[in-house]
């Protein structure tokens, strides 16, 4: 094992959490004072706000002009729920679930909504499920970029553009991070804390003509709360209302204010392309110090389907990958522990449910630079928890 001293150079930010993320390069507070605070959400001004933070939302995305957004409530967890419990249960469901999150749909749609006719498509640790499965027949819920594995779809091409069935999308770590083929998405969800630097508990949902259309010819089977509610009173067709400012819940004005700053900002860097090209600055700067180091490596040891937004790494010398996971989350908490004692880089840990080593986010607010300069402090590190593991 190579000794290393301790770097000179600390990242300018050192803030690499998968969410909440970091704000986007020149936030302060003090931008947030003159937003619509402590007024009705109902009122005609917040609700104007509200729904130029939708239209910037969908100018941003690059949405089509046929497709609607609204904010819901409970971040994008809630988001899929209420596309789940809306829209499910004409046609068979396939389930391709690859992390933490992608359980949960599985879990609600197994264990929850107890569908009848539903098929699981599952993979674990870095690696994805087999795409080639996908009937265009049945509805497809899967993840765009599992933010926990580091792992995402290859492409688009395994979906269907004359599919019978809709295709209902966990796009949280994959808005305005990637590039999104709407012709394969009927149903899109993501939340503020991920791409954009935003708060939690909001989410976003964008619905396509033939989720509409599902939404005014079918009325669910089970009972749906009203908090993840999207059809109208007599659920006959959809919420209108909630795609022109009105929420179901009362929102924080404040974070609204929030995300269309963050909006704000992505427009001034040059839209969805510019965004893209920082996740690919960013990306490029780790792998460089991925490829020159011996103890580390990918976790998703696929390229197609490595994620460089959310990217996982493993610990790659030999007696090291050789302990059990216990002992290397040992070795993960210490690292961590270090990193944040310097102020080098702060919750590069793993999500729990993964296995151990090091997650990093390359989102676009995160600078290259900062990635560049965390590598060394990560080498240090690592020679200084090891040695006491």
């Amino acid at each position: 094992m190579t000794e290393y001293s301790k770097p000179h150079l600390r990242p300018f930010d050192p803030r690499f959490s998968c969410g909440p993320t970091k704000k986007h390069p020149g936030w302060s507070a003090d931008q947030l004072a003159n937003g619509m605070l402590g007024r009705s959400h109902r009122a005609n001004g917040p609700r104007k706000r509200i729904v130029e933070a939708y239209e910037r939302t969908a100018a941003l995305l690059e949405c089509p002009a046929d497709y609607k957004v609204s904010m819901v409530a409970g971040s994008d967890t809630g988001a899929m729920e209420a596309a789940m419990w809306s829209l499910l249960g004409p046609r068979g469901v396939d389930v391709f679930a690859w992390d933490i999150f992608g359980g949960r749909w599985t879990k609600d749609a197994r264990d929850e909504l107890k569908l009848d006719d539903l098929r699981l498509f599952e993979a674990r640790g870095g690696q994805t499920p087999d795409f080639s499965q996908a009937d265009p027949s049945r509805d497809t819920i899967f993840t765009w970029n599992a933010t926990a594995s580091g792992a995402r779809i290859p492409n688009a091409d395994w979906i269907s553009e004359s599919r019978e069935g809709l295709t209902i999308v966990d796009a949280t770590s994959a808005a305005f991070a990637m590039k999104l083929d709407w012709s394969k998405i009927d149903v899109l969800t993501y939340s503020w804390q991920k791409s954009l630097g935003g708060e939690a508990q909001h989410g976003m949902i964008i619905l396509g003509p033939r989720a509409i259309e599902r939404l005014a010819g079918h009325t669910p089977a089970w009972p749906v709360p009203r908090i993840l509610q999207l059809h109208n009173a007599e659920r006959t067709g959809v919420l209108e209302e909630i795609f022109d400012g009105k929420t179901v819940n009362t929102p924080s004005l404040l974070c609204f204010e929030d995300y269309l700053l963050s909006l704000k900002w992505a427009a001034r860097e040059g839209g969805l392309s510019a965004l893209i090209a920082r996740v690919e600055k960013n990306f490029a700067a780790l792998t460089a110090w991925v490829d020159r180091t011996d103890w580390i490596d990918w976790l998703c040891e696929d390229e197609a389907t490595r994620s460089p937004v959310s990217v996982t790494l493993k610990f790659a010398e030999a007696d090291i990958a050789a302990l059990d996971q216990e002992m290397q989350w040992q070795l993960t908490r210490k690292m961590v522990a270090l990193l944040e004692r310097e102020n080098a880089a702060l919750d590069i840990n793993p999500h729990p449910s993964a296995p151990a080593g090091l997650r990093i986010w390359c989102g676009p607010t995160v600078d290259a630079d900062d990635v560049a300069a965390l590598g060394p402090w990560l080498d240090w590190a690592y020679a200084e928890a090891r040695a006491e593991i």
